[in-house]
This record gives C-alpha cells, structure tokens and sequence, in this order.
C-alpha cells in the first residue's frame, strides 16, 4: 500500500503541473455545475409557461412524473438531462490525467525508472487508475453538493429538491459515477500503454464519451427513461466492464515491451 500512495503523490505532483489538465479538472466542474442552475433560474423564472411545456415533455416521462404539477414536472425534465453532465464528469476528467499517465512519463523520460523498480505491474496499474479516478470522482461529489446547496436559491420546488435526492440521482453520482472513472481509467491506461503521443492517447480514450452520449440523445428523444431500472441496469454494466478492462490492462501492459520498444 505505500508504494501505491507513493506513486499516487507522484502522479499528482507531475499531472497537474499540464495545463490541460489543469483546465479539465477545475474548469469543466464549475461550468457543468453553473449551467443547469442558470437553466433551472430561467425554468423558474418562465412561471407559467411551464404549463404549456409540458405537452413537449415525452409521453414515457410524463407517465413517471405522475400528479406533480406542470411547472415540476418540467424542471425535473430540464435537470433530468443534466444529470448526464454529473455523470460525464467522472469520465471526461480521469481520460486527462490517465491518458497522460503513461505516454506522458515516457516522452518525459521517466517512465523506464519506475518500471525498473521491483513495484509489482498490479501495484503500478492500481496506484496510476487511482490517481486519476479520485480527483474526477472527488470532482462529481463536490459539484454535486455545490448544486444541492444551491438549487433552493435559484427556483427549485421541494418536489424537485426531493427528485434530486431520489435514489435515481443518488445512484447515478455515488454509484455509476466512480464506477465510470474506473472503466474511464483503464480504458485510458489501455490505450496510453500502446500509443507512443500523448495527444494521440487523450483523443483515442475519449471514445469512451461515447455510451454516455448515446444515454443523452436517447433521453432527449424519449427512448430511455432515467428510473431507478436503468440505473441498477447501468451499475450491473459498469461492473462487468470495470472487471473485463482491468484484467485486459493488465494482460495488455508488457513492461519489458514498453522498455525495449518505445525509443
């Protein structure tokens, strides 16, 4: 265990020192965390028009907002697809720092040091995925306070704040939220072991942004329903994938490959 929080405060020390990284890490939280409260203000603010939107709201999710008034059920609609943003950000925030974690050491020269070590490569792999799932799973947790704290002051109706604090949205933050920083994380880590450029690394590992996106669109049509049964669907998923590309990344990652190849 000293090894891992060793390599932990080593990765911190030298990550955060990229701009880049820097910039996905404090400015993404605070942007996805200001946007829904500004719509939720504006959702307030537009008092009785909620009325007519509600016609617009897909037929699946007015059947679940059951006798709540218009105006709530509207605003548990416009949150409902931010809900996706909190879930986006233990993704997004984790592929940055991973993605760099081990491309990034090599282009810098000090990478073959530490693989030089007697550090066992499970050890390694366990101390790199952490150091980037916790500042991203840490980042979730905080701006989702942040927006509970605040939602009261900006319009939200009890019956909204009580949706907030449903098991819907407690299972998407603290459930699926660190799970998809470790299926984020090991996906980076997969492919930074195999590419040679930091840039590449970064842009390949975001095709895990992908599902997410899907989810997104499929709930704007109104062809998925974010209930309590998708999110226990989701976590179930989550756990096979973090299980799969855990054993794949360890499989995958050839120290005395990466030490002989990559020149």
């Amino acid at each position: 265990m000293e090894r891992i929080l060793t390599i932990i405060d080593k990765e911190w020390a030298e990550v955060f020192k990229n701009r880049i990284v820097l910039f996905t890490v404090a400015f993404m939280p605070v942007m996805f965390t200001i946007l829904p409260l500004v719509i939720l203000y504006f959702t307030n603010s537009a008092g009785s028009g909620a009325a007519a939107s509600e016609t617009d709201l897909p037929p699946s999710f007015l059947e679940a907002c059951g006798n709540l008034p218009a105006a709530d059920c509207v605003q548990i609609y416009v949150l409902n697809q931010f809900l996706i943003l909190f879930m986006m950000m233990p993704l997004i925030i984790p592929i940055a720092i991973a993605a760099y974690s081990i491309v990034g050491e090599k282009t810098t020269r000090s990478l073959e040091p530490l693989l030089a070590t007697p550090i066992k490569t499970t050890e390694l792999l366990a101390a790199k995925g952490l150091a980037a799932a916790i500042p991203g799973t840490l980042a979730t947790w905080i701006c989702f306070t942040i927006f509970l704290v605040a939602a009261p002051f900006v319009g939200a109706k009890p019956a909204v704040m009580l949706h907030l604090l449903s098991p819907i949205w407690v299972l998407a933050i603290f459930g699926c939220g660190p799970l998809m920083a470790i299926m984020s994380v090991n996906f980076a880590i997969i492919v930074s072991s195999r590419v040679t450029d930091p840039r590449t690394a970064e842009q390949l590992s975001a095709v895990i942004i992908v599902p997410i996106m899907g989810v997104l669109f499929g709930q704007l049509s109104g062809f998925i329903v974010l209930n309590l049964q998708f999110m226990l669907g989701a976590i179930g998923l989550l756990l096979l994938a973090d299980v799969g590309l855990v054993y794949l990344g360890a499989r995958l990652f050839q120290r005395e490959t990466i030490l002989t190849k990559w020149k």
